[in-house]
């Protein structure tokens, strides 16, 4: 698939995506989730929306020629992916009593990719100042 359309494409499944889950989150999960556990998921959604909507602009706006938009945009892609669905699902593993631990150290790591994908996406316009 073309770079230019899988970004499209995720940026605007991401954004689907966070819409149902900020939905699913404020309604169905308001039961069994505590003010903590609902704070974590709306920040994920939060993440997962203003990722999905960076995607479509960088979707609309880069031509994908160069080998650093491509990292820029798998870094927003991946980072999104693993940043956003590792809190949903410590959220609600912990609401369900089985705490999946092992995800607590992904978060912060998927954390640095979305940082790296905004430095590269930074160096970018900075290079073609100079």
């Amino acid at each position: 698939m073309e770079t230019i359309l899988l970004v499209q494409v995720t940026g605007a499944l991401y954004g689907l995506l966070a819409v149902l889950f900020g939905a699913f989150g404020a309604h169905a999960l308001k039961k069994s989730l505590t003010a903590g556990q609902i704070s974590s998921f709306e920040t994920g959604v939060k993440y997962q929306m203003y990722h999905a909507i960076l995607l479509l602009i960088l979707g609309f706006n880069f031509g994908f020629t160069t080998a650093l938009e491509s990292y820029i945009a798998w870094c927003i892609i991946l980072g999104t992916l693993f940043f956003s669905f590792s809190i949903y699902a410590l959220c609600i593993s912990e609401s369900k009593g089985k705490q999946w631990k092992f995800l607590g150290p992904v978060t912060p790591l998927e954390g640095l990719l979305l940082l790296a994908s905004w430095a590269l996406l930074l160096y970018s316009f900075i290079a073609k100042m100079l």
